[in-house]
């Protein structure tokens, strides 16, 4: 109930009795931040198969708070919008505008018969990259469409909706002739809540140990569940292009469906009971089974059960089958993985995994393929005789690829051994190709020489320098074929094997990305996009990226922002430092060099560039890193670790660079910036005000583990009281601005984290306001929250930093 009448009196400007809450509606920041706010969004692309054709798609601004309002239910740990049966985020990958250019002829082209109010989501081409699908999101539900690139003409396939809200929405038959969809089947009205309850609710464990970590938006009663199972049910139905329907087995809640390579069967996955109040759907029971689109026969792989008892640690999987996968090489074959240590990374063995392996038609007993040292992490498929096999360890960091026979399951080599943290060290991705049964796999030029491509970030001392890379797997002979060059941050994004053509998008810190295609063998490069700098008022803002050593010889990275104009002469300047922590298991790793000085500046919600126009220098991604080697922990020193770093970020912009007053230097963050925030003001005097947005500040709230730490409350009870600011409430007596979404749905962050944190500091006396925002989540979507935000965190700044007494 408090947490309801906070949100009524921040937004509708009523006043509740108490604590000093304010008459207060929407408020909007000074113009300079409103203005970017505002900023038409840079486009976003993508490419046919083939290379022929590239999407370019315009994003929407950011929502209204009207938009935002929409109902949204929790069940199941998902959120799920009533009105048109789809899944409510943080409005990624939703597209209001789409334009085609010909990379052949360089020329755009426009698609007639596109929906009007256009809310595009769900892009999936079809393998022969003659056509491509996507969803249209309306108020009243989800609808299927198609374009022929033929004609450039969009059609809507049928008059039913979609189930956009778990699954797969939506994917295309491997002869690209028609297309597999989630549809709400037939049903009555949503099942009402009755007013009276038929009885408790009741939950029991008889002596097993059941660890687990806290969830939002899960079931809670029997009438939660009646509303998964309406809004969760699914008819898959494939849709051919001229709008005929074939419905694939009966009504079911999919977890996923996927076509064989040679398209005759369906490997599916489906929810069953009983459902778990303590964990979301991912961990509830499952039924795994193959279908035979021509006989309807259908074979069962699997039942899993409820994974509600798994062991502790992130190494920790379910016992049984698991990561069902079509083997994408060959017509149909089906592959997963069997825990072979109980799924319990204590268990002491040299197996943890195995794989198995079995061929259609799926009657004879399933070939084990290999046995693995580490967890399975997934396969790169190739052809008969090559593949790429992951494996991986959370505990050491450490990663490992091999080089295997699908066939035999042996070992030809282990082609990289490496750590996690080691960015310096990471060969990239793999490049996919169009292979002849497969829509992708890892690209082989031969069945003789295993010959890769891979596209990598390119950490290196001097920052990042993106790559394409050609790799003999046999040899290992690396040849670099393409690699960012200053002053520039330039990024591969496809290779067209076939034609030798790289495109690549290029930006630098005065320039907007676009995109470029590059012959490789000639070199001769070919603009294709002209994309405007969305931000005109940041041009003449002066960014560098910093290198500054931790007292224990760690080297730290940061991006300064420094206002247009400023000259060292003027004198050093207010500053916000906004940071977020990162786990380390080695100060190698730890030490090297993050970013890059020419990446274009990118604004959203959790950016603190905003305030650079407001005369402050900006430090935005402050190294924060949490260091245990060894048999020790990172966070066995959490707290000495990130006063230390924020130590030496500050000589080292104060002292040795004179830009930035010591004196008026604010810090802030979100999530677990935000605890990292909580945490310097309760145990340094290092700044002048803080700004936390949507943290945990009591750790025996997450008692089973949180961010990277996978010990529990009882295990390190020391270093969960420790790393906890609320229990230091009291100390915390620099000013501190708390926001928070008030359906914060993200683990462990609950509202109740700021509201308890708020009453504590309040209750001896400490500088703090806090504020909730109605209808948010853990990331802040609608325009009026964000520049409400916004406005909070300027006042707050020109307050408590700038005009700091």
């Amino acid at each position: 109930m408090k947490t309801f009448l906070l949100s009524i009196c921040l937004a509708t400007g009523l006043t509740v009795t108490g604590y000093a809450q304010e008459n207060l509606s929407y408020q909007l920041p000074p113009k300079s931040i409103v203005d970017l706010v505002d900023a038409p969004t840079s486009p976003s692309v993508q490419f046919s198969p083939d290379g022929k054709l590239m999407l370019i798609l315009q994003t929407p601004g950011y929502a209204s708070i009207e938009q935002v309002a929409q109902p949204v239910i929790g069940l199941a740990g998902l959120r799920i919008n009533p009105a048109n049966n789809s899944t409510e985020g943080e409005l990624s990958g939703v597209f209001n505008g789409i334009t085609i250019k010909n990379l052949i002829s360089k020329k755009d082209q426009q698609i007639s018969g596109l929906p009007k109010d256009l809310r595009l989501t769900n892009i999936s081409w079809s393998p022969d990259g003659q056509y491509f699908a996507f969803s249209n999101n309306t108020l009243k539900g989800v609808e299927l469409w198609f374009v022929n690139l033929q004609s450039m003409a969009a059609t809507r396939l049928t008059s039913d909706h979609l189930n956009d809200a778990f699954g797969t929405t939506l994917q295309w038959s491997p002869d690209s002739k028609s297309i597999l969809a989630q549809f709400i089947p037939s049903r009555g009205a949503a099942p009402v809540q009755p007013i009276v309850p038929t009885g408790p609710v009741v939950q029991e464990n008889l002596g097993v140990v059941t660890p687990s970590r806290t969830y939002q938006n899960l079931l809670q009663n029997n009438y939660d569940q009646e509303l998964m199972e309406y809004y969760l049910r699914s008819q898959l139905v494939q849709v051919s292009l001229d709008g005929g329907v074939k419905f694939i087995g009966e009504p079911a809640i999919y977890r996923s469906a996927s076509y064989s390579p040679d398209g005759k069967y369906l490997l599916s996955e489906v929810v069953e009971k009983p459902y778990s109040y303590l964990v979301p759907i991912y961990y509830f029971p499952y039924q795994a089974s193959i279908l035979n689109l021509e006989t309807k026969a259908v074979k069962v792989l699997y039942n899993a059960p409820l994974a509600e008892k798994l062991p502790s640690g992130f190494d920790a999987v379910a016992t049984g089958p698991r990561s069902f996968e079509w083997r994408k090489d060959v017509p149909s074959t089906v592959v997963w993985a069997e825990a072979q240590d109980k799924g319990d990374p204590a268990v002491k063995t040299e197996v943890r995994d195995a794989l198995f392996t079995l061929k259609a038609p799926f009657t004879d007993a399933p070939k084990e393929l290999i046995r693995l040292n580490l967890r399975y992490g997934g396969i790169n498929w190739g052809n008969q005789q090559y593949a790429v096999l992951k494996e991986n360890w959370r505990k050491d960091r450490t990663v490992k690829m091999s080089l295997i026979n699908p066939e035999t399951g042996k070992i030809v080599k282990v082609i990289a051994q490496r750590s996690s943290e080691d960015t310096y060290t990471d060969p990239g991705d793999f490049v996919s190709n169009k292979g002849i049964l497969s829509r992708s796999g890892t690209l082989l030029l031969d069945k003789a020489t295993p010959v890769v491509y891979t596209i990598g970030g390119g950490a290196s001392p001097q920052g990042d320098r993106p790559f394409l890379m050609r790799w003999n797997l046999l040899n290992n002979k690396q040849d670099t074929l393409f690699k960012s060059k200053a002053p520039y941050y330039e990024e591969p994004v496809y290779y067209n094997h076939a034609t030798g053509s790289l495109y690549f998008s290029r930006e630098s810190a005065e320039q907007a990305p676009n995109y470029l295609v590059s012959d490789l063998k000639s070199k001769k490069e070919t603009a294709l996009t002209q994309f405007a700098d969305p931000y005109p008022s940041l041009q003449g803002v002066q960014k560098s990226l910093l290198s500054y050593p931790r007292k224990d010889g760690i080297k730290l990275s940061a991006t300064l922002y420094l206002p247009k104009g400023y000259k060292k002469s003027d004198g050093p300047l207010p500053a916000l430092v906004w940071a977020y922590p990162r786990e380390f298991k080695s100060l190698a790793a730890a030490g090297q060099v993050k970013g890059s000085p020419y990446r274009f500046t990118r604004l959203a919600f959790r950016s603190p560039v905003f305030w650079v126009t407001r005369g402050y220098a900006v430090l935005d991604q402050a190294d924060m890193p949490i260091v245990g080697e060894g048999k020790e922990e990172p966070n066995d020193t959490f707290l000495e670790q990130i006063e230390a770093n924020a130590v030496a970020l500050i000589n080292y912009v104060s002292d040795d660079l004179g830009v930035v007053d010591r004196k008026r230097i604010g810090v802030g963050g979100h999530s677990y910036g935000a605890f990292m925030t909580a945490n310097l003001l309760a145990h340094t005097d290092l700044f002048a005000a803080g700004i936390a947005r949507s943290g945990a500040y009591n750790r025996t709230l997450t008692p089973f583990g949180f961010q990277g730490e996978s010990r529990t409350f009882w295990e390190a009870e020391d270093v969960y009281n420790k790393m906890s600011p609320f229990n230091y409430a009291n100390k915390i007596k620099t000013p501190i601005l708390l926001t928070h979404g008030i359906d914060d749905e993200n683990s462990g962050t609950f509202p109740i984290q700021s509201e308890r944190l708020y009453s504590a500091i309040k209750g001896h006396g400490g500088t703090v306001r806090l504020v909730l925002l109605p209808k948010e989540f853990h990331g802040y979507r609608s325009r009026e929250s964000i520049l409400h935000t916004f406005y909070e965190q300027d006042n707050w700044l020109e307050k408590y930093v700038k005009n700091r007494k």
